[in-house]
């Protein structure tokens, strides 16, 4: 007994660095718990899922980050046992890893404060593009404090394990063979049962979002979210033929000035409006980052931080029952140029295989147009300049190195330093974006063509920085002031290009390319959805405000209806001022896909399950229905299509 018992000693530090994760993390997920405690279920058998849940997780996680201990440890020879190396080895990593783990739940707390979520794909993504990531903490957050934190709480812990006498014990053990074949076979069972059984989707298993989120493991979520960074439809939703489901999207798709130019598994068809001739209208187009609807007085905001924009909808085509297909950036940029449904998993924008698409600009370009996509930041962050560079726009960036493939078929040119006045971590503010674009559109007007000037904001976005002495609210203290300059600055671009001889032959359209966040207690928080599109100035038409429930893969083929335009079309997107418009919507998480008609949403889940909700829009609640057979094949039939012509390449 007492060899068996001097034998177990050895793995002294690696049942302590356990105890301290598992500590850890049941500390953070109470933290969590209480944060959110408007929102998390309170009841006793919710309570006690969250934590056995969570805790299920975390045992897992552990068993993944103690392997290459437990193998060390295993294989490591008695002889060399408190050697010099073998001092070194243990002490080295496990300072490391104890700062590695501390640092890991620190940066939990701030992605949730910012995404109430645990890790998810955003934070894969996030781990690619360090440069921004890393001056936006530093400009949000008191980095220097942070990291002193982490180790302090690091050093403090490991000051603990010497105190305890964990390290003398780990150099004191002599483990026999039996031993080290235990561990050694515990661990690997414990990595074989959650590599082959449990997914991280087994912990939504509460109708209260927070409840599943808070369930999580964050480390367990941030792999199962790098592994599913693209989901084949058939593969994890249910699915109907494809011939049944593309019949059905073509009887939505189709009108009586609609002509489909192919049969089958196809929606290409030729859309042709009875609104009189063509008109070629420059088009600034304007994607503000993070403008949700609950911002504007016309939604029922009491904090007047939209002034301009509440104004602008009394002078504009207005759409104040629209929709965001998604809840980040790219998102909204696949929902505008593709006018597509959003696709499971990734986003398009990011995706191989995403040039020589058919987008809005192959119309834009065959009217004759020269179009520009401008954006403030460095356009390799999420792919921007590989998306739209491939799909035809010239670029215009603020670029820090990064190239444009031999590939793609675009110009780029960088903004300099002087055509900058205040920068941050995401890019230049939103006032010296416009001033590029003004003199883009200048360019463009004196060589006579028509032009399309996509640009994407930046200015609301953490850190909230923008220039001093714009607005009343001081730069950086938090979102409001952000929304407020995001404002201000629409307004002086406005201003400044009705000054412009092309100002009364442009159309100005501007929406948000999602809302400021999106989760809530529900599977999908509807209301977070919504947001504010405007077409503004475009000759002859009448402001007015657009009560129809529409979604952004609506808004270009809107356009393209206001202005006259015949055009071949490979979008899912209508013409909301058409004939045979339904009032639908498309949300989706990277998982969840839902489709709104009304009040009711079919929310499809990538266990190949599915719930039909009654959504109540004053409280924001849904309420579990019978499934409807007819809706439920309509959503399938919407995102199975979707992702079947892009996986086929016919969005080409």
């Amino acid at each position: 007994m007492m060899y068996r018992a001097n034998s177990f000693r050895r793995y002294s530090t690696a049942g302590h660095f356990a105890l301290f994760y598992l500590l850890l993390s049941f500390l953070l997920r109470l933290s969590l718990m209480v944060w959110q405690y408007d929102e998390v279920s309170w009841h006793p058998v919710d309570v006690l899922w969250t934590l056995m849940s969570g805790i299920l997780f975390d045992l897992g996680t552990l068993a993944y980050l103690m392997a290459p201990a437990i193998l060390y440890i295993s294989v490591w020879p008695s002889r060399w046992i408190g050697t010099l190396a073998d001092k070194a080895i243990i002490w080295a990593f496990t300072a490391l890893g104890l700062i590695i783990l501390v640092f890991t739940f620190f940066a939990e707390v701030t992605f949730w404060e910012e995404f109430r979520s645990r890790f998810n794909f955003v934070a894969v993504d996030y781990l690619i593009y360090t440069h921004e990531v890393i001056a936006n903490i530093n400009e949000s957050y008191p980095l220097p404090l942070l990291i002193g934190g982490v180790l302090v709480v690091s050093l403090f812990t490991l000051w603990l394990f010497f105190k305890g006498k964990v390290f003398k014990n780990t150099f004191a053990g002599k483990p026999g063979v039996g031993e080290r074949v235990v561990f050694l076979v515990l661990t690997a069972a414990f990595i074989a049962f959650y590599s082959l059984t449990v997914r991280n989707s087994d912990a939504e298993w509460s109708a209260n979002r927070y409840n599943s989120e808070i369930s999580k493991n964050g480390i367990y979520s941030f792999f199962a979210a790098f592994r599913n960074n693209q989901m084949k439809y058939p593969e994890f939703y249910t699915a109907i033929p494809d011939a049944k489901a593309f019949a059905l999207v073509r009887e939505k798709l189709g009108t009586s000035g609609t002509k489909f130019n192919a049969a089958g598994l196809s929606i290409r068809r030729d859309v042709e409006n009875t609104t009189g001739p063509e008109k070629k209208y420059n088009v600034v187009f304007v994607l503000v980052e993070s403008l949700s609807a609950s911002f504007m007085s016309e939604f029922g905001n009491t904090e007047n931080i939209t002034p301009f924009l509440d104004s602008l909808a009394q002078q504009s085509t207005f759409f104040e029952n629209m929709y965001a297909t998604g809840n980040r950036t790219v998102r909204g940029m696949e929902a505008v140029t593709l006018c597509i449904p959003p696709t499971p998993g990734q986003s398009i924008v990011k995706r191989p295989e995403n040039q020589g698409l058919y987008t809005i600009n192959s119309v834009f370009e065959a009217k004759g147009y020269t179009t520009s996509f401008l954006y403030g930041g460095d356009g390799y962050f999420d792919n921007m300049n590989a998306y739209f560079g491939s799909n035809g726009f010239d670029i215009y960036d603020r670029g820090r190195g990064s190239i444009l493939s031999d590939k793609i078929r675009a110009t780029r040119t960088l903004i300099r330093d002087n055509e900058v006045r205040f920068e941050n971590a995401w890019g230049i503010c939103d006032e010296d974006i416009y001033s590029k674009m003004l003199s883009v559109a200048d360019e463009n007007y004196r060589a006579g063509k028509p032009f399309f000037n996509f640009v994407m904001t930046t200015s609301n976005h953490r850190p909230y920085t923008y220039p001093a002495n714009r607005i009343d609210i001081p730069s950086g203290t938090g979102r409001k002031g952000a929304v407020k300059y995001t404002d201000y600055a629409l307004r002086k671009m406005l201003e400044a290009s009705r000054s412009k001889p092309w100002f009364s032959n442009t159309v100005f359209v501007i929406v948000a390319d999602h809302c400021a966040s999106s989760a809530g207690r529900n599977e999908i928080d509807v209301a977070n959805y919504r947001i504010p599109a405007f077409i503004f100035n475009l000759p002859q038409a009448v402001a007015q405000k657009v009560g129809k429930q529409c979604s952004q893969i609506d808004l270009f083929p809107t356009l393209f209806g206001m202005m006259g335009w015949n055009y071949t079309s490979n979008f899912f997107g209508k013409d909301v001022f058409g004939p045979d418009f339904e009032e639908r919507a498309l949300i989706a998480t990277y998982r969840k896909l839902a489709l709104l008609k009304k009040d009711r949403v079919m929310i499809l889940s990538d266990q190949k399950k599915q719930n039909f909700y009654h959504w109540e829009s004053k409280s924001n609640n849904l309420s579990l229905l019978p499934t409807d057979k007819g809706f439920l094949d309509e959503t399938i039939a919407w995102y199975q299509t979707a992702d079947y012509l892009f996986n086929h390449k016919l969005l080409k």
